[in-house]
């Protein structure tokens, strides 16, 4: 199997759980770096550009299902249009140039990560895969390089998997860093009481869901989550609990489009719930964190092993 993204924090999981499975694990990769993370995972780095079809073509060649997680997502709060071209042209190019390597080498199936937040239920009712898709340009990409899949499997004959994943949570993952730092120091990390509803997804489920669904491949989209929906307050109330830090501070709704700008603000402020139900049913699969409690217990723990996060010096 070719996974694009390899070396980042889904990929590394699911190219170390394609290896445990006995599965031929090739990484993309552009590094020296790269390359040895994948061989220390048990994979077999191949370098190409993800934006060179020659090239991905070359790097597949004898794979029979290609999975793309590539990402560029920003790592500040604060982002503009110019911070998410990267990972729009990931989404979009990237996705045009892995369809046509995974026809040219004859793969039998492509797979894909999509976000669930990409599409809504009305006034932040719970949603499934058919809802309508969201009208925000930052948006626009990940259902864009959806629509590209699916075309190409159409067109060359490959099935084609769309896995919406839900909020990302890891020890490794930059943002529930950023969330446990911004605790420990007392930042505000609420914007209007955090009444937003968030269906999580721990990124070891995540990775898990790859692996089924690799193996055994269909067409269709699918919303991979774990199995509560749950209000960004009670997570963060949870974390800050298992931190020992007091409880979230909260930004007003008025200051926050200038504190952390208009995708971060809005997007702490939607609801997103919706159900891992399909999947499950489709793929016998079921997350090893079903709610983000269960999670939050490995975060905390795998983070006190490395003595993060700091605490802010006192003075003497």
């Amino acid at each position: 199997m070719f996974v694009a993204g390899a070396t980042g924090v889904l990929g590394r999981r699911l190219v170390r759980r394609l290896v445990a499975r006995g599965h031929s694990a090739v990484g993309l990769t552009r590094t020296e770096a790269g390359d040895q993370i994948v061989r220390s995972l048990g994979g077999e780095p191949r370098r190409a550009d993800l934006f060179d079809a020659d090239a991905l073509t070359n790097a597949a060649e004898g794979c029979s299902v290609v999975v793309h997680v590539a990402t560029a997502i920003p790592t500040k709060l604060r982002t503009n249009r110019k911070d998410w071209a990267e990972n729009d042209r990931i989404r979009r190019e990237g996705t045009k140039c892995l369809t046509t390597a995974a026809a040219r080498v004859g793969a039998g199936a492509y797979l894909q990560q999509g976000i669930v937040w990409a599409v809504r239920g009305p006034d932040g009712q719970t949603f499934d895969e058919d809802a309508h898709p969201v009208n925000d340009p930052i948006l626009a990409s990940s259902l864009d390089g959806e629509r590209i899949a699916r075309e190409a499997g159409a067109a060359h004959g490959f099935r084609t998997a769309i896995l919406r994943c839900g909020g990302f949570y890891s020890s490794d993952g930059w943002h529930t860093r950023i969330f446990g730092e911004s605790l420990v120091r007392g930042r505000p990390v609420l914007v209007d009481g955090g009444s937003a509803i968030w269906s999580w997804i721990h990124a070891d489920d995540a990775a898990t869901a790859f692996l089924a669904a690799s193996e055994w491949p269909k067409s269709g989209v699918w919303h991979v989550v774990d199995d509560r929906p749950v209000a960004l307050s009670d997570y963060l109330g949870a974390l800050a609990r298992r931190l020992g830090a007091r409880p979230p501070r909260h930004l007003p709704r008025s200051l926050a489009h200038l504190v952390l700008g208009r995708y971060t603000a809005e997007l702490l402020t939607s609801s997103f719930a919706t159900s891992n139900a399909r999947f499950r049913s489709d793929f016998r699969w079921q997350p090893a964190y079903p709610t983000f409690a269960e999670g939050l217990d490995e975060v905390v723990a795998a983070w006190q092993s490395e003595g993060f996060p700091r605490r802010k010096a006192t003075r003497p």
